[in-house]
C-alpha cells in the first residue's frame, strides 16, 4: 500500500521516506479544469455487453444503456478521465453467434476462465458486425444520442468502434451489395477453404490480415471498389455523428502495400479521405488506429490523432529496461500521439502477466509518459482473466486490493494539471559512481509547465525497472536546479512504492536515488 509522504532532504545525507503521515488528497483545483486537459488525455475502455449484464442482474431485468447510472459517469468524471471507449455497441446476426457458439477451439478457451459457461454467455464477436445501429439489446437507438449527452455534460467525450476491414457474415450488403467484398472461386475453398466460404451462390473471402488465417465469423471488405470506397465514406459519416471519437480495428489492414500484400489488390489511399471528411463535419473529432508491424508512423501522417503503442508495450514485458528507456527515444510529436496501455480487450491482463511489483513499475512508465493513457474496465480491481469479445459474462474474481488502491492513487495523480498540459521530458540518469552499472535500470521523465503562467511544479517520475536494488544520479537543467533548490526541502512523494527508497539533495549532478527492485516515486 502506498501513500503520499515527505522526503525530508538533508545535503549530504541519505534519509528514507517517512511513510507515517496521512496521505493527502490530489492537487487539483477544480474539476471543470480536468474537462479541458485534452493535450494527454486519460481514456477508460468498458466492455458494454459485460457491464449491461451484470446491470440486469441487479436490476432483475433486461439493462439498457439509458439503466447505467449517472452516478458511474460521475466518478469517471471525478477520476480525470477525459474519453469513455464502449466497446462493441453495434448490431451484430445470428450467423456470428453460431459460429462463436460452435467454434470448438475457441470454445475451449471460453471454458478455461468460464466454467460454468452456457451458449447464453455466447454472444458472438463485437467486431463481426451486421449494422453500424445500436444493439437492439442495448435500447432504442436514439439511446446512444442519450448516452453521448450524459457522458458530454460531465465533460467526458465517447468513443466507439469502427471496424474498417470487414463485416459480419450477414451484412446487409452481402445480398444487396456483393462487389463490396473480395470474391474467389471454387479453387479458392479448395485451395484455402479456411479463407473462403461460399454465401448462397457466390464465394466471398473471410476478413484476415496477411499472417493469419481468416476470421471465420467476417466477410473481407474489398477497397479496390470505388463504389464501396463511396459507402464507407458515408457509414463513417453516419456513425461520427453518433460519438466524439472512433477506434479503428485493425486500421493497417487498408493501407495500400498491405491490402496488396494480402488480396493482390491495388486500391488508393484510403484513410486521409475518410479522416478529411469527418473532421469537416465535426471538427474535434478524434480518431485512434489499432496499428502493428511499427506502421505507427504512417497512420500518424494519414490523419490519426493517435496509434496504438504496442511496442513499448512489449518492451516492458521483455523485463529489460535499456529497450524501455530507448522507446522514449523517438520524436515528441510521435510519442504526442501514441495510446499508452498496459492490458485492452486484445491483450491478457496486466496482472496476470506482470508480477505485481513489475505491474506498478510498469503502470508508472506507461501512464506518465506522453500519449494518452489508455486505462480498461477490470484492470483497477486487479483482475486477471480477460473477457473475449464473444462473451457477454465476465469470469469470477476477486478484487485484488492492493492493486485496486496502487491505481486509483495513480489516476489521482494523473489529474495533476503539468502531466496533461505540460512538458515531458526523458531525464539523463548517470552512473553514481565508475562501477555503478545499476544506473542503466533507472529511467526518469519531468513534466514541468514553464510557458503556461499557471506556476505549476515540475513532476518528476523515477522507476528502478529491474529486479535489482539500482542507483543513479538523475540530471536536470541548470534551471531546473536553481529553481527547485529552495522547494527540495519538503519534496512532496505523490505515489511510490514503499519506504525503502533513498534520495540525496540536488547537486550539479541531479539528485542522487537509491530505489530497491521495481522501485518507483512520483515526486511533485
Amino acid at each position: 500500500m502506498t501513500s503520499p509522504c515527505k522526503v525530508n532532504c538533508i545535503r549530504g545525507t541519505v534519509l528514507q521516506m517517512d511513510t507515517k503521515q496521512k496521505a493527502k488528497p490530489a492537487n487539483v483545483k477544480t474539476l471543470d479544469r480536468l474537462k479541458v486537459l485534452q493535450k494527454n488525455p486519460t481514456l477508460y475502455q468498458v466492455n458494454t455487453r459485460v457491464w449491461l449484464t451484470e446491470l440486469s442482474r441487479e436490476l432483475g431485468r433486461p439493462a439498457t444503456l439509458d439503466d447505467i447510472p449517472d452516478s458511474a459517469f460521475d466518478k469517471l468524471a471525478e477520476q480525470g478521465f477525459t474519453w469513455i471507449y464502449f466497446l462493441s455497441v453495434w448490431q451484430t446476426g445470428e450467423a456470428g453467434r453460431r459460429i462463436s457458439i460452435n467454434h470448438p477451439g475457441w470454445k475451449d478457451g471460453f471454458l478455461v476462465d468460464i466454467p460454468d459457461l452456457t451458449d447464453e454467455d455466447i454472444c458472438g464477436s463485437g467486431f463481426a458486425v451486421t449494422d453500424y445501429t445500436l444493439h437492439k439489446s442495448f435500447g432504442k437507438p436514439d439511446a446512444l444520442g442519450r448516452l453521448k449527452e450524459r457522458l458530454n455534460e460531465r465533460g467526458l467525450k465517447l468513443m466507439l468502434d469502427l471496424v474498417p476491414n470487414h463485416t459480419a457474415i450477414d451484412h446487409h450488403w452481402v445480398k444487396s451489395h456483393p462487389e463490396f467484398y473480395v470474391q474467389g472461386d471454387e479453387s479458392s475453398i479448395a485451395y484455402a477453404p479456411q479463407n473462403f466460404l461460399k454465401v448462397g451462390d457466390q464465394i466471398f473471402a473471410h476478413g484476415r490480415d496477411p499472417y493469419f488465417d481468416g476470421w471465420p465469423d467476417t466477410l473481407q471488405l474489398n477497397y479496390g471498389n470505388p463504389a464501396f470506397r463511396e459507402a464507407m465514406f458515408a457509414e463513417i459519416s453516419k456513425i461520427a455523428g453518433t460519438c466524439d471519437g472512433l477506434r479503428c480495428d485493425m486500421a493497417m489492414l487498408v493501407l495500400p502495400d498491405v491490402f496488396a500484400r494480402t488480396w493482390s489488390i491495388d486500391i488508393e489511399s484510403f484513410w486521409p479521405e475518410a479522416i478529411s471528411n469527418v473532421k469537416k463535419a465535426h471538427p474535434g473529432f478524434v480518431f485512434m488506429a489499432e496499428v502493428y508491424w511499427d506502421r505507427e508512423w504512417d497512420l500518424q501522417q494519414l490523419g490519426f490523432d493517435f496509434t496504438y503503442d504496442k511496442r513499448l508495450y512489449d518492451r516492458l514485458r521483455q523485463n529489460d529496461a535499456r529497450p524501455v528507456r530507448e522507446h522514449f527515444f523517438a520524436a515528441p510529436d510521435y510519442q504526442q500521439r501514441s495510446a499508452r496501455f498496459l492490458e485492452n480487450h486484445d491483450e491478457p491482463r496486466a496482472a496476470g502477466t506482470f508480477p505485481t511489483e513489475q505491474h506498478k513499475a510498469a503502470s508508472i512508465l506507461t501512464f506518465f509518459s506522453q500519449g494518452l493513457r489508455f486505462l480498461h474496465q477490470g484492470q483497477f480491481e486487479g483482475y486477471r482473466k480477460r473477457v473475449s469479445v464473444h462473451l457477454q459474462r465476465k469470469p469470477k474474481e476477486d478484487v485484488d486490493q492492493d492493486i485496486q488502491n496502487f491505481y486509483n492513487e495513480l489516476v489521482d495523480c494523473l489529474k495533476l494539471p503539468v502531466v496533461h498540459n505540460g512538458e515531458w521530458k526523458l531525464l539523463e540518469c548517470a552512473r553514481a559512481w565508475e562501477d555503478n552499472w545499476t544506473a542503466e535500470s533507472i529511467i526518469a521523465f519531468s513534466w514541468t509547465d514553464e510557458n503556461s503562467g499557471s506556476n505549476e511544479k515540475p513532476v518528476y517520475i523515477v522507476v528502478n525497472y529491474s529486479p535489482h536494488q539500482s542507483q543513479s544520479y538523475v540530471k536536470i537543467s541548470p534551471q531546473g536546479i536553481e529553481t527547485q533548490t529552495a522547494g527540495l526541502k519538503d519534496f512532496d512523494i505523490r505515489l511510490s512504492s514503499g519506504s525503502d527508497l533513498k534520495f540525496l539533495e540536488l547537486t550539479e549532478n541531479g539528485f542522487f536515488v537509491d530505489f530497491p527492485a521495481w522501485g518507483y516515486a512520483v515526486l511533485a
